[in-house]
């Protein structure tokens, strides 16, 4: 199946007893066992549930992988990744990445002993001097959150299988149906399904695609015995944002490049990141990784006074000021005091990230009138 087909039809079924097209939502905490251990495939509902049972599955065929597991939260499924490990263990990521994960790794796994390199692996040369013995993981994220630089996977991948490390890419910027990063050779997929792939602003949860079942299995055992499942309700509400994932997806291209292109061009604008513009130093790289450039833009202001970009941001009549992304809705975000406020500001000036930095999370919207918003509010 191709994309838009299989963002449809994957892993989906008519419900057996009454045909309904849509997979219906089983809330229920338990199920009715015949005997002792004699069931249907469902004993509990933390272990098991259809409703999740059926996303976890287009999912995986989504990524083009064998196995998905679906998380309370996008973190919730980080945590589970990082239980993969013992103190010790040595684990490089991104130096430009989600804020959330920096914190549970710093804040949280840092004090049951693993360790953490934060490197900025769009050069390759930084990877390979941070690889010692003990690392046991890369993580990346492509394009990273909130400054839209890019790493080359398979480069990445290369290295990292050569030398036995796991290989994770949070794909959540890109949404599968923009990269597929098992394709490129990564090992595991996670996702914010919040964002893109739930898509309406009405859901939090979080997903893994792999194809090893050995770790698909030990991430099963995790989820259980921890707990981070997310409800049938959200399962359904996913399922049913998928549906147009690619529709959604093809408009949050077309309109985060023409705002790009508009903000490029204004003399109040100082740098734009958006890997379409020809400009962008990785723009090759997103051309031959991509099918598209996504529907992240950030950008900062000549002068880099704080009071100004904070004036802009209250001046949005269109683009709504919140936390997340990939919603049909547009959104600015401010990172240095909202989604990047737990990582210190030396690290986030020492990766580029700017206390004036604006993040701007392109809808699907009538794009003019998302132009007009940001030529009234820049002014």
């Amino acid at each position: 199946m191709k994309f838009a087909t299989k963002a449809i039809h994957a892993g989906v079924e008519p419900d057996p007893t009454t045909g309904a097209i849509m997979t219906p939502i089983y809330q229920t905490s338990t199920y009715v066992q015949e005997s002792p251990g004699k069931h249907k495939g469902y004993e509990y509902a933390r272990t098991q549930n259809p409703t999740r049972t059926v996303l976890q599955n287009n999912l995986a065929a989504l990524e083009n992988g064998k196995y998905g597991i679906c998380y309370s939260s996008g973190l919730g499924a980080t945590d589970a990744i990082l239980k993969l490990y013992k103190p010790g263990d040595e684990i490089i990521a991104s130096a430009d990445l989600y804020g959330g994960t920096y914190r549970i790794m710093v804040r949280v796994f840092q004090e049951y002993g693993l360790k953490f390199r934060f490197v900025g692996l769009d050069n390759l040369a930084n990877l390979e001097a941070a690889i010692t013995p003990a690392t046991k993981m890369v993580w990346i994220e492509t394009p990273t959150n909130p400054l839209l630089r890019l790493v080359d996977i398979r480069a990445v991948a290369a290295i990292t299988k050569a030398r036995s490390i796991r290989l994770v890419v949070d794909n959540t910027f890109a949404s599968p149906y923009l990269q597929n990063p098992l394709d490129l050779g990564a090992d595991i997929v996670v996702h914010s399904v919040t964002k893109y792939l739930g898509g309406h602003s009405d859901t939090v949860m979080g997903a893994i695609v792999l194809n090893d079942e050995e770790t698909a299995q030990r991430l099963a055992f995790i989820q259980n015995a921890c707990g981070a499942v997310p409800g049938p309700q959200d399962c359904f509400l996913v399922l049913r944002g998928i549906k147009t994932l690619h529709l959604r997806m093809q408009r949050h291209c077309e309109n985060a490049l023409r705002i790009a292109q508009f903000l490029k061009q204004h003399p109040k604008v100082s740098q734009v990141n958006y890997p379409g513009l020809e400009d962008h130093p990785q723009h090759e790289l997103a051309k031959e990784q991509m099918r598209g450039f996504g529907g992240m833009v950030s950008f900062t202001l000549h002068g880099d006074s704080l009071e100004e970009a904070v004036r802009v941001m209250e001046s949005f009549q269109v683009f709504s000021l919140g936390e997340s992304l990939g919603g049909v809705e547009s959104l600015c975000t401010h990172p240095a005091s909202m989604t990047h406020a737990s990582i210190p500001k030396e690290e986030r000036e020492k990766n580029g990230l700017k206390d004036t930095l604006i993040r701007l999370s392109v809808g699907v919207e009538d794009v003019d009138d998302l132009i007009d918003d940001l030529k009234q509010a820049i002014g």
